[in-house]
């Protein structure tokens, strides 16, 4: 498949759709170009380490990859996907070496610096075309401030598939490499539930599983989900509670290059006290305005996305969640869906922010109990 205009432009020719409910309409999807390659990325045994209590480490860890990435595309829009304990993404040819690179460095830096392992591929769309599967992008905007990437055609989980097979894989870079996390940080602290409970949410597919069905059963849920308060967005309007010192105090330290450990630590305490005070009193500093950054966090949070499943960390009613489930478990039944729920108090929030003076920095939403890794566990559990 061609592109008109160049595959490195394919992306950014993608019209952005708004309406979360039309998630499902496949004119919304372009099939990525066939010379691009996809990016995936895991923790191993992520289930272990959350249940050991490092679910803020295991969500740096994910979003580290698409930061790295982004940064040695020199923030050049690519289309990319949280998935909790890991993500993916895809680049075009001339962006391939730099995507490697920075793949490498991360995996490394996950070794070395969060003591968690995490595996890294790349897998070329021809490959996955040539299983008879496809891998098609679709550009949501949750905001008039940015876009994020939707993925559908069963490539995206063939990919991840053969990663976990040990294909395609990207070696660990040597000892003591860094990659670039520049914008990479998660001082906000946990988000309470305010309606009852964080329930994040898996929806896959049934094997054989009739397509028109499926679509039927997501956009149900996505009308279930409509109906409640703000869409069940699980970041208030106030945005998420802020203190100092913030809880990933380490884990952005370590993030940093250059200099001791001790030193980055300083420097991070010393500004993210500084960051407190501004936001605390509304102090606007060199253009920056805290109440304009607070509402694009909440505008800008990616608490709901497709990536050949249906992703969602929704804070809900009782109500919400029994009707979900009753939902789920009859299209579980029919072989529709397979599905993973996950129940917990709190949601956690990663953000990516290259510059606080833009309004398109990202925030990556997750359960703050196990959040997706643990919906994932609960799914696997089920009859394929």
């Amino acid at each position: 498949m061609t592109t008109p205009g160049g595959s490195e432009k394919f992306y950014g020719s993608i019209a952005v759709f708004r309406g979360f409910a039309s998630l499902m309409d496949p004119a919304l999807y372009s099939p990525l170009p066939d010379d691009w390659s996809i990016g995936v990325a895991d923790i191993v045994e992520s289930t272990r380490a959350i249940a050991e209590a490092r679910y803020k480490a295991v969500n740096v860890a994910g979003a580290a990859v698409i930061a790295s990435v982004a940064n040695a595309l020199g923030g050049r829009e690519f289309p990319f996907v949280f998935g909790g304990d890991g993500a993916s993404f895809a680049v075009a040819p001339d962006d391939l070496n730099r995507a490697r690179e920075a793949m490498a460095a991360t995996a490394t830096w996950v070794k070395e610096d969060l003591d968690l392992i995490m595996r890294v591929a790349l897998v070329p769309v021809a490959a996955v075309r040539a299983q008879g599967l496809d891998v098609r992008v679709a550009r949501f905007g949750p905001s008039a401030n940015l876009s994020y990437a939707m993925f559908s055609g069963g490539g995206l989980g063939w990919a991840e598939a053969a990663m976990k097979r040990g294909e395609f894989a990207v070696p660990m870079a040597p000892p003591g490499t860094q990659p670039d996390l520049t914008g990479l940080s998660c001082r906000f602290e946990e988000i309470p539930s305010m309606r009852g409970l964080i329930l994040s949410v898996l929806v896959v597919p049934a094997r054989g599983a009739d397509p028109n069905a499926f679509r039927k059963l997501i956009e149900d849920i996505i009308a279930l989900v409509e109906r409640s308060p703000d869409s069940g967005r699980p970041v208030p309007p106030g945005g998420p509670p802020l203190r100092w010192p913030p809880a990933g105090n380490e884990l952005e330290a370590r993030t940093k290059r250059g200099g001791s450990l001790f030193r980055r630590r300083a420097f991070v305490l010393g500004y993210t006290l500084f960051a407190y005070v501004v936001m605390r009193f509304g102090i606007s500093v060199g253009g920056f305005v805290p109440k304009t950054y607070v509402q694009q966090v909440v505008e800008n949070s990616d608490f709901r996305k497709y990536d050949d499943g249906l992703r969602m960390v929704l804070d809900c009613t009782p109500e919400l969640e029994r009707a979900l489930t009753q939902r789920l478990a009859a299209a579980a039944s029919a072989a529709i869906a397979r599905y993973g729920l996950h129940r917990q108090d709190a949601a956690m929030m990663t953000c990516f922010t290259p510059s606080a003076l833009r309004s398109d920095h990202v925030h990556f939403i997750d359960g703050a109990r196990g959040g997706y890794a643990s919906a994932a566990t609960a799914l696997k559990a089920m009859p394929a």
